[in-house]
């Protein structure tokens, strides 16, 4: 029997889902519950609006680098995006007209950070930081993975004179037009927030700790007719979608985790570009000293020609620390500045936390993650019941859209609501096993990976390995396409008492030949 089928029952349950995050996954979800007429759903949203990391980030130059046309859901493809890359504004407005066009504002409440979840009775119970209480049958974490941002522990920070903020938390009321501007940091937003300011600061001081590889886009504006043929014809929209999905998980997707030509190619390119810096000293500062693709590639056609200009210096010694009237670097030089701009990244590992969760018999998000974050094959953790991530540890989102994702992991937490909406479940939790199993597969596959090929990346978790899933996309979609009954212990639903047909014991293939010997224990382990 195919569990993952719409199929219906002689029982139809009414569901309480709370969602917790507004942002690309958690609207997925909220529309896709609504379409599968689950009418009590909450949003908690720690902000003011929807969006996620489209919400927080707001700096000059911001831009997706994914291309556009899989930058949407796969039910909703955008027309009228501007350029194959898109900017952040326009992100952020697709996801307001999805959110409303599909009903789901009014199922968002803002303000409402979630300070723990506990499973008790059966069910639940979610409090947030005011104080609320709202009890669920399902709780699903859909708070990403860049929410949390990194401000670095550099000594005097405080005591600068002039605008001082974390590229997450612009200052639009600081002024940049003529003034002395420091870029501490050389991820994507540090190099997008340079290529912005290079024409528009005085003098732009770029701190740099570790040069990046940068891969070109031709990232032109689409034309008013292409648009119009978008908007006109939707299947054309519809196949321009599936066009780009398929050339990029084919190509830039799979260089990542599969060694061999499209690798090579994508290497090629990026040391091609970097031998477009004419300085030939400027070009040894930003070479870096590991292989293409083993961080995540930054996209820009701006950075090269911004350094080059001669109001821009770049840095390469470490900060000593920072003064009221500027930064102090290690060779004992005074950076004179009006403005300083810390694009130092996000905690990635951060997950739901510092949300508290505490599951069945007492246990504590805290002790299960003592380590590095893990989870059930991307979407669940053994020792709580009907709680799911979306985004959660290990998801590609090093190699694909998170759109697209998103989509995959909601469809997979969907195939389980309908079964508890049909009375034949009422609560399932994965088994401790079949995960760590699965943690193995992917420590055995992960030399396979460009991102072992020696550096120090966001990837890399606590327990030095990337934290990062070492296939394709694709495989992630096989691999969350199918419920792996063997591998949950599932508590029936009234369906199941009142004699109808049951869950437990079904014949799913598993991940591998290896049969899971299905133990009562449920106690997480650290996955040492």
């Amino acid at each position: 029997m195919n569990v993952g089928s719409n199929g219906s029952g002689p029982t139809r349950r009414n569901p309480a889902v709370v969602v917790v995050g507004a942002g690309v996954s958690g609207l997925c979800m909220a529309v896709r519950l609504r379409q599968a007429g689950v009418e009590d759903v909450t949003i908690l949203e720690k902000a003011s609006d929807l969006g996620g990391t489209w919400r927080e980030n707001t700096y000059p130059g911001l831009v997706c680098d994914i291309p556009s046309r899989i930058y949407s859901y796969s039910f909703e493809p955008n027309p009228d995006w501007s350029r194959p890359y898109s900017p952040g504004p326009e992100i952020h407005g697709y996801l307001e007209r999805v959110a409303r066009k599909h009903g789901v504002l009014p199922l968002i409440r803002f303000g409402k950070e979630v300070e723990e979840g506990r499973w008790e009775d059966g069910r639940w119970t979610v409090r947030t930081t005011d104080g609320e209480t709202t009890r669920a049958d399902f709780l699903i974490s859909a708070c990403g993975f860049l929410h949390r941002w990194h401000t670095p522990d550099i000594p005097g920070l405080e005591t600068f004179e002039g605008p001082a903020f974390h590229s997450a938390d612009w200052d639009h009321e600081a002024s940049l037009s003529g003034r002395r501007v420091g870029v501490v940091g050389t991820g994507s937003s540090g190099v997008q927030i340079v290529g912005e300011l290079a024409n528009r600061a005085r003098k732009l001081t770029h701190f740099q700790r570790t040069p990046q590889w940068i891969l070109p886009t031709l990232d032109r504006n689409y034309s008013r007719l292409t648009r119009l043929l978008m908007r006109r014809f939707p299947a054309l929209n519809r196949l321009s979608y599936r066009l780009w999905l398929f050339m990029f998980e084919t190509t830039y997707g799979a260089a990542f985790v599969e060694p061999g030509l499209r690798r090579k190619i994508v290497q090629g390119i990026c040391r091609l570009h970097l031998r477009t810096v004419r300085d030939p000293e400027l070009r040894r500062k930003l070479t870096p000293d590991y292989e293409p693709l083993c961080k995540r590639i930054v996209v820009s056609t701006r950075f090269y020609p911004a350094v080059e200009r001669p109001n821009v210096e770049v840095v390469t010694e470490g900060i000593e620390r920072v003064e009221p009237a500027g930064v102090v670097t290690e060779d004992g030089r005074h950076h004179e500045l009006d403005v300083l701009v810390l694009a130092t990244g996000f905690d990635a590992h951060a997950y739901v936390r510092p949300m508290d969760l505490v599951g069945e018999d007492g246990h504590t998000l805290e002790e299960t993650w003592s380590g590095e974050p893990w989870a059930y094959r991307t979407v669940a953790l053994p020792g709580f019941p009907n709680f799911f991530m979306l985004m959660g540890p290990h998801s590609p989102v090093a190699n694909a859209s998170i759109f697209f994702v998103a989509e995959t992991q909601v469809e997979y937490v969907l195939k389980w609501i309908r079964l508890w909406q049909q009375g034949r479940v009422s609560s399932t939790v994965p088994r401790l096993e079949p995960t760590e199993r699965f943690h193995r597969q992917m420590d055995e596959a992960m030399p396979r990976t460009a991102w072992v090929s020696g550096c120090d990346s966001w990837y890399m978790g606590a327990d030095g390995k990337p934290a990062v899933f070492p296939w394709t996309a694709s495989a992630h979609r096989e691999m969350l396409s199918e419920l792996r009954m063997d591998e949950f212990d599932v508590r029936p639903g009234p369906a199941v008492a009142a004699g109808g047909p049951g869950v437990a014991g079904e014949a799913v293939p598993a991940v591998s030949g290896e049969q899971d010997p299905a133990p009562e224990r449920r106690v997480p382990s650290p996955l040492a």
